[in-house]
């Protein structure tokens, strides 16, 4: 399976919603079901990324984790510009 170019390594890290996490929702939300069905982060990488983990594995460990947390940062957070941006 190859790499999705459509995805940074890293999300970013503002304290604000960015147009990187809209076009990302659908990646969070996948992110967090799998997390919360206990879905090993090598398969889950490898589906949503399309990184194999035996062949990168310091990057989908990365790549993993660090969208991970921004998906958790939206669950607390960053929903708070979505719904903001509704009303306007």
């Amino acid at each position: 399976m190859s790499a999705k170019l459509d995805f940074l390594d890293q999300p970013p890290t503002d304290a604000r919603l960015t147009d990187y996490d809209r076009m990302h929702l659908s990646t969070y939300l996948r992110l967090l079901d799998a997390e919360s069905e206990g879905a090993c982060w090598r398969e889950v990488t490898q589906v949503i990324f399309g990184i194999d983990p035996k062949n990168d594995s310091a990057r989908a460990e990365l790549v993993y984790r660090s969208h991970l947390a921004r998906a958790h940062w939206m669950t607390n957070n960053g929903f708070r510009d979505l719904v903001r941006a509704s009303y306007h």
